[in-house]
């Protein structure tokens, strides 16, 4: 029987540190200490009465039982988060077009749009998966009421902001040969990540060339994974058991840091609030956020009517 004591706060903690791998990393998102971390995931343990993490060289992964409570701790957040919705939906209708930068539209975001789908069936929702220069252009055409990209693509100021680590990965038997030129995989031009990729292998004087591209991270994921050159990746589809982080000693530059954020405009419908509330709980630190992020933009304009 599962203990009363399991609140959905450490379902949420608990969730976040399987999905990122990184006490520190939620640690530093949140606001709170590792250590308040680590004992809050031993009082799950405890009160579970099962080991639900094992600790690796670059944080902690789920064990298999983990993985099984993964599952039934994601369902009941949604249900929850959808039920939280239902009650304060009031009838909302209406559209919005929402612009996703497909390098960062991992599972986490589209999570996040299938419980505003549950939570608010009367919401037409229009997804656009692009590009970050593609969706930078549609914003200055308004033709997206929210946006998730590079803050570099927009000059306006975001909702919320968060940093994406890109690291340096290869197949675990690619070794690079410092005599030939780097075999890149990378995104397809034009995108933020190709240009910082190959502008600090220039400021480096490291020769490359681009093998394989692609719009698809998971494209290019499957690519890294079989040995056809190194890419920069985010921490999130970095699977240890196929792939390895390189170091510089390996020819390759220190790892970048990019920065994303959650667009929207001053004049808001309550769909629009609806769709940024919960598009705030699929991104890094936003479910924390959320509230002095929608209450700092309903302060600034209020929303108007459909």
């Amino acid at each position: 029987m599962i203990s009363e004591q399991i609140g959905l706060d450490l379902l949420r903690t608990f969730v976040a540190v399987c999905r990122q791998g990184s006490l520190s990393r939620i640690a530093a998102q949140t606001g709170r200490t590792q250590s308040a971390l680590s004992m809050q995931m031993r009082r799950l343990e405890s009160l579970l009465d099962r080991q639900l993490f094992q600790r690796t060289g670059r944080g902690v992964v789920p064990t298999t039982e983990g993985e099984i409570f993964l599952g039934y701790a994601t369902r009941i957040l949604a249900l929850s988060d959808e039920a939280a919705a239902r009650l304060r939906q009031s009838e909302i209708s209406g559209g919005v077009r929402i612009g996703l930068a497909e390098e960062v539209a991992n599972a986490a975001l589209p999570a996040a749009l299938g419980r505003l789908h549950r939570g608010y069936p009367d919401i037409r929702l229009d997804v656009v998966v692009e590009h970050s220069v593609a969706l930078g252009q549609l914003w200055r055409e308004d033709g997206l009421d929210l946006m998730i990209g590079p803050t570099s693509v927009v000059v306006a100021d975001a909702l919320v902001t968060w940093n994406v680590d890109l690291q340096w990965v290869c197949a675990l038997d690619h070794v690079p040969d410092p005599a030939r030129p780097l075999d890149l995989v990378a995104f397809a031009a034009p995108c933020l990540w190709r240009r910082r990729m190959i502008e600090a292998l220039v400021a480096n004087g490291r020769e490359h060339r681009v093998t394989f591209t692609s719009q698809s991270i998971m494209a290019l994921q499957a690519a890294v994974e079989n040995g056809l050159g190194i890419g920069l990746l985010p921490p999130e589809p970095v699977r240890g058991g196929a792939m390895r982080v390189l170091k510089t000693s390996a020819g390759v530059p220190e790892p970048l840091t990019v920065q994303y954020g959650l667009y929207a405009h001053d004049k808001r419908t309550p769909v629009i609030d609806a769709a940024i509330e919960v598009l705030l709980e699929g991104i890094p630190g936003g479910h924390e956020a959320s509230s002095a992020a929608l209450t700092s933009a309903k302060a600034a304009s209020p929303a108007v009517s459909m």
